[in-house]
């Protein structure tokens, strides 16, 4: 809601209550939800700043970057609590104002901006892969390619705007991520552990990968035919209950898979999220895994 000096008193004690959120100067929301956890909040909160712009700027703007890939719906890993938008020209923000609002002084051409249901101007899907490749620190980039080419980037596209951007800072980043990007990928921490393998040197991983067991044939998330070695990555609603089923049934029902990898021959390492946050013993297992697969290769 806008601010309303008529209103001020009512404003400020709802605000001070907790019902209200200013969000920018005269610009009021209600408070994030408490559902989803941290990430769902700050991304409502995200959101509300978004509003708080679009209902602000008089003069033709475009939503990019991370903003875009959140009202494409797209998946994003610590997401900052600031709106980007990409305008033609550069506006006089001093410094250190404080503003949430990102500005980037480029005019997008036609072919780079499109409209979300709600109604909002963002980057393309490409444009936004794109700009995120360029941006933000390569795991989190990859997080946004991944999701967005499970949208249904176009790759061919995605790879005229790198070109269109040579010789721009970030581009080479970009073009390892646009190169690593898959849409197979089925969660932000299966995308995360791909990441971390790569920064290691290891051999990039096959994902969903296809494995004839007594059982039929199972999916794997990621792993390396050759050597018989494969990952899983284990969320932590994985075994819960809720609309997951009975966790004692997902249990056993895993355990089955499991055997069945392992009498085809498979080694299967589950990797969690607690994993992912000490990388240097994550890619020891790994590296055991596999050189422990190449020793049995050659001793046949």
């Amino acid at each position: 809601m806008r601010y309303d000096e008529a209103w001020r008193s009512v404003i400020e004690r709802r605000a001070s209550r907790g019902e209200l959120v200013r969000v920018r100067r005269g610009q009021y929301t209600g408070p994030a939800s408490s559902d989803g956890g941290v990430a769902r909040q700050r991304e409502q909160r995200v959101l509300a700043l978004v509003a708080a712009t679009a209902a602000t700027l008089r003069t033709a703007y475009c939503f990019s970057h991370e903003t875009a890939a959140l009202l494409h719906g797209l998946w994003v890993y610590r997401l900052a609590e600031e709106v980007h938008v990409s305008q033609g020209w550069k506006p006089k923000v001093r410094r250190g104002s404080g503003s949430p609002v990102h500005r980037h002084p480029v005019d997008l051409p036609a072919k780079d901006r499109t409209v979300v249901p709600a109604g909002l101007p963002v980057s393309t899907l490409e444009r936004t892969m794109v700009d995120c490749a360029r941006w933000l620190p390569g795991e989190r980039a990859l997080v946004v390619a991944d999701s967005a080419f499970r949208a249904g980037a176009d790759r061919r596209v995605a790879e005229a705007v790198l070109a269109e951007a040579a010789g721009k800072p970030g581009v080479r980043q970009a073009r390892r991520i646009v190169e690593l990007a898959d849409a197979r990928s089925e969660s932000v921490g299966e995308t995360r552990l791909r990441w971390l393998l790569d920064a290691a040197g290891l051999e990039p991983p096959d994902l969903a990968v296809a494995v004839d067991t007594w059982r039929g044939t199972v999916w794997i998330d990621l792993g390396w035919p050759g050597l018989a070695v494969g990952i899983e990555f284990d969320g932590t609603v994985k075994y819960s209950g809720g609309e997951y089923g009975d966790p004692r049934e997902r249990l056993l029902a895993e355990k089955r898979r499991h055997d069945a990898l392992t009498e085809a021959g498979w080694t299967l390492l589950h990797v969690t999220w607690e994993d992912l946050a000490d990388p240097d013993r994550l890619v020891a297992r790994i590296r055991r895994a596999l050189a422990e697969a190449a020793r049995r290769q050659v001793a046949r």
